[in-house]
């Protein structure tokens, strides 16, 4: 299968383009700068020159394809309404390209979304749990509403912590950051508030299962943790930092002020019966445990 990936030098879809690599699979990978078309090309890839605001260069790649994965959401320099509307103008522009073919189209959303739907507190979400719109609801139902034009649609959605020494500028970098500057690793109230979490390659595998086989309008859970309680992360960089961790308010995390407080508790137990997935890898204490996040 040739399959074009947007986001393909990027922390999960470098491990993306190794999976499919290492699969059979022949890859084209989105790149906007030498450095990245660079690294594209070192992994084995070939190179479509481009940015998600290139809707003439999406609709070529995607047309050329026999699938598409979209990992990229853009740069942030003009504000997440402007990324936003760049991502979904992006979906439909590859989306069209592949009308009534039957082609798969791989999208990517975040599972912290679903934090805002109301009725849940007492369960993790799953799959089947739909927002009706809002930010990044709205591209993720763009993504399934393709399956209605003749594209075999999924959506991957990703949990706030995906790890893995390939994960540079993530979630969990931005905590560790934030807190070495601190000198205090927090949590918000009592932290018994919980992330999912996921590793990169045990992510990348799934997306690979997607592409091939996810059936259309099938929404996915990369998820190999349900919940882990936000103070147990904190005490765990706390460790190796050799801090103190403590209870903070929300606007102590920078960035990170409207997440930390999230509930996000995600079960992936559908997707694992459909895809027959199943995460191998690491978990998040064992990454940190093994002290690469930490190093300068």
């Amino acid at each position: 299968m040739r399959v074009f990936v947007t986001g393909a030098s990027g922390h999960i879809g470098t491990a993306v383009v190794a999976e499919l690599l290492g699969a059979g699979h022949q890859v084209t990978g989105l790149a906007r700068s030498d450095s990245s078309a660079a690294a594209v090309k070192a992994a084995g890839a070939g190179v479509q020159r481009g940015d998600l605001k290139d809707l003439g260069s999406l609709s070529e790649a995607a047309a050329a394809s026999d699938g598409v994965i979209h990992l990229a959401f853009g740069s942030l320099d003009g504000g997440m309404a402007e990324s936003l509307e760049t991502d979904r103008r992006a979906i439909d522009a590859m989306g069209t390209a592949l009308k009534g073919s039957g082609k798969p189209f791989v999208g990517t959303t975040a599972s912290l979304t679903l934090s805002f739907i109301g009725g849940i507190t007492d369960r993790p979400a799953t799959e089947d749990d739909v927002l009706p719109g809002g930010p990044r609801a709205d591209s993720e139902n763009a993504v399934i509403a393709l399956a209605g034009r003749g594209v075999r649609s999924s959506v991957v959605r990703l949990p706030p912590l995906v790890h893995s020494k390939l994960d540079r500028g993530g979630l969990l970098p931005g905590l560790i950051g934030i807190a070495r500057a601190q000198g205090v690793s927090g949590y918000v109230a009592g932290g018994a508030n919980r992330w999912p979490a996921v590793h990169t390659l045990d992510a990348a595998r799934l997306y690979r299962l997607a592409v091939e086989h996810a059936p259309a309008g099938s929404r996915l859970h990369a998820v190999a943790e349900d919940g882990i309680p936000f103070r147990d992360i904190a005490e765990a960089i706390a460790r190796k930092l050799d801090i103190a961790a403590e209870s903070l308010t929300p606007d102590s995390f920078s960035y990170l002020s409207p997440f930390v407080a999230l509930d996000n508790p995600v079960s992936s137990d559908l997707t694992r019966q459909l895809l027959s997935w199943q995460p191998t890898r690491p978990t998040l204490a064992e990454e940190i445990d093994k002290g690469f996040y930490f190093e300068r």
